[in-house]
């Protein structure tokens, strides 16, 4: 385990200048930083609310060169369902987090410097490599995830633009509490984002440090800008498995584009809420129930596998047809054909790949890379 005042300084040691379009100059040394809605004006000295993005000199100072974790894993677990079926993203995760949510899965990395308990370490690596390990193992995507991607925004489209040159899709798994400008600012290098909308209660937002019309209005700029979007809404019992909640979220995202993958995934006791029940089949039914009662296409139910029916698959929205079979991580069987349905020849909205695999190499574990 690090200790507290070493990881500081190690942390001070990997970063790198803010990209200009990410940082605003308020005058007399002060900054104010724009990869988050936050938008924190930072004194000399100071940090913004993630703790890792550092006000130097008047100059921002912001995480770079290092990964937390760097390893493969399957693409179903990021969980993005409609790109690359069968295939793997090369995740790797950085340190911190905009957000204290006390059901974080990831806590050990997300938490740093907010929480004694939460001790992820860095290790320096170049952008460079991290592409190399991504063409090495054959994958086709690359994802930030495990911490809050936006508050390294700056070092991701470093990687991202190596990443591009070589043919590599990117992207966020991300909770969505961005500004126009980060948005802008990734638009070029990056084609996915995974946002994970944590309820659909102002007051729970604000719970966990956030404004749930923000991320509203962060879901809807993704789509306008073309993003591939899918959300993810872990269901957590006595904070948002309201039907209520469940049926606003579902009601939104079919406003936004009833293609808009939904996946309702079951929470396990954790962090701060190791003592709450786990979410049940019959939390998800209902989940999955408000999705298709709102027109939603594409909704699928996690982290209880094989438990809940077949909503693991997915499945022409016009002619019904079994499309992609999965259990877990695991992908049984793919008959897409080149983003076409292979029975009424339907367009499936996704990122997909020609001659697609029929199915995964294997269960789904991960691999570090280290």
């Amino acid at each position: 385990m690090v200790q507290a005042d070493t990881l500081r300084a190690l942390l001070a040691e990997n970063t790198i200048p803010a990209a200009s379009a990410l940082v605003q100059d308020e005058g007399g040394g002060v900054v104010r930083c724009l990869a988050c809605a936050n938008r924190c004006r930072i004194a000399e000295g100071k940090t913004g609310i993630c703790c890792v993005r550092t006000n130097r000199g008047g100059e921002l100072r912001v995480p770079g060169g290092y990964v937390a974790g760097l390893q493969v894993d399957p693409i179903e677990k990021k969980p993005f369902y409609h790109v690359f079926p069968g295939r793997e993203a090369l995740s790797f995760g950085m340190l911190g987090c905009n957000f204290h949510c006390p059901f974080c899965q990831n806590w050990i990395s997300s938490q740093v410097l907010k929480d004694e308990g939460a001790m992820g370490a860095p290790r320096r690596v170049e952008a460079e490599h991290i592409v190399e390990v991504a063409l090495r193992e054959n994958a086709p995507v690359i994802v930030s995830t495990y911490n809050e991607p936006l508050i390294t925004a700056d070092w991701s489209a470093q990687v991202f633009e190596k990443a591009k040159e070589k043919g590599v899709v990117c992207g966020f798994v991300s909770n969505g509490y961005a500004t126009p400008e980060v948005l802008d600012f990734l638009r070029p290098v990056m084609d996915l984002y995974k946002v994970d909308l944590k309820c659909f209660d102002e007051d729970n937002y604000r719970q966990v440090g956030g404004k749930l019309k923000t991320v509203l209005d962060t879901i809807e700029r993704l789509k306008e800008k073309g993003f591939w979007v899918e959300v993810v809404t872990l269901v957590v019992p006595e904070f948002n498995n309201t039907d209520a909640q469940l049926n606003g979220i579902a009601r939104f995202l079919a406003g936004v584009s009833p293609d808009v993958p939904w996946h309702v995934t079951a929470f396990h006791p954790d962090y701060k809420m190791h003592k709450l029940r786990r979410t049940s089949a019959a939390d998800l039914e209902r989940a999955y129930d408000a999705g298709k009662a709102a027109s939603l296409r594409y909704v699928y139910c996690g982290n209880l596998p094989g438990g809940v029916g077949d909503t693991e698959n997915t499945y022409c929205h016009s002619c019904g047809a079994l499309l992609v079979e999965r259990h877990g991580f695991y992908v049984r069987s793919n008959r897409m054909q080149n983003g076409r349905c292979p029975e009424c020849q339907a367009e499936i909205p996704g990122v997909w790949q020609q001659d697609a695999p029929g199915q995964s190499n294997g269960p789904g574990a991960p691999r570090p890379t280290w």
